[in-house]
């Protein structure tokens, strides 16, 4: 990545040497726009824009490592407009195969602290952890050996990811009231009672093998013992906006529907409803990733 960001910068510079001397080279105005830059946003992003801002200042004014002092200075008025900016992705980076490994994994698990809400249960320290992360994949490029300059950034992002992680609260797990299993296993389900599941991808509507085979599944049954009516409810996990995800709740609903009558099921009997991230199946905070809670469920009057 640097090569092909010092190629750019030195095309740029000579470009304008020839209209403005020697100056051209003091000239970094993303930099500049950056330390005059008031960050909006959420508590999250407007850290992650000082974190940004420190790390431009220094690779410009300490290594004089024009290339990367305007690319981190560009992700830092990305996050200082409010943008939710991500840590360097691996493939982007001229890195060993040892390193690449390794870097994968840390940015892995920095991504999953994300995911279970970690920028918002601390937003200052998940941007001191994803500005640690980029200070060590630069320098983990530039020398391939493990400096003293990259794993001062590789310790602190350990020590913040870690940190991050303790402030994650886990999802509370809710116990099942005495007896509520206490069921004949070998007795047959009355079809009132059945509820099948249909999974689905993050921000998706798609329907995947596994829950075509539900789809299946239903059919046949309806098939076999013809309800009076089949209810189709849409579901989403927390993540993203209540409205949005309302539409992609109905959205599922209409596919699994649209995959019944596919299936010789009765369109008429199909009732579509859609609960948004209203009725969750795990109960998680605003903004989780949760694969159990987007689906569509099935069941039967």
């Amino acid at each position: 990545m640097k090569k092909l960001r010092n190629l750019a910068l030195t095309a740029g510079l000579l470009a304008m040497a020839g209209t403005s001397g020697c100056t051209a080279i003091k000239s970094y105005s993303e930099v500049d726009a950056l330390n005059d830059a008031q960050a909006v946003g959420s508590p999250f992003t407007q850290a992650l824009a000082g974190e940004y801002r420190a790390f431009a200042n220094s690779e410009l004014k300490d290594m004089f490592d024009y290339p990367d002092a305007l690319h981190f200075a560009r992700k830092g008025l990305a996050a200082a407009a409010g943008e939710v900016v991500l840590p360097e992705p691996v493939s982007d980076w001229n890195l060993s195969d040892e390193h690449i490994h390794e870097i994968s994994a840390a940015r892995g698990r920095l991504i999953v602290a994300y995911d279970l809400g970690g920028r918002e249960a601390a937003p200052e320290i998940a941007a001191k952890a994803q500005g640690k992360f980029d200070c060590w994949i630069e320098g983990q490029e530039e020398n391939w050996h493990d400096s003293e300059g990259n794993m001062a950034c590789k310790d602190e992002f350990l020590k913040f990811v870690a940190e991050l992680e303790s402030k994650i609260q886990p999802p509370e797990v809710v116990e099942a009231p005495q007896g509520a299993f206490d069921v004949d296993p070998m007795a047959p389900m009355a079809t009132e009672n059945a509820m099948y599941l249909v999974f689905f991808n993050w921000d998706s509507s798609k329907l995947g093998t596994g829950a075509l085979n539900v789809i299946d599944a239903v059919a046949d049954e309806v098939a076999k013992n013809p309800p009076e009516s089949i209810n189709v409810v849409g579901h989403s996990d927390t993540s993203g906006a209540l409205s949005y995800n309302q539409r992609l709740a109905l959205k599922r609903a209409n596919k699994v529907k649209d995959a019944l009558v596919q299936r010789g099921v009765d369109a008429s009997k199909v009732i579509i409803d859609a609960k948004g991230e209203t009725e969750l199946l795990v109960d998680t905070p605003d903004n989780v990733r949760e694969p159990a809670n987007r689906r569509v469920n099935i069941s039967f009057n």
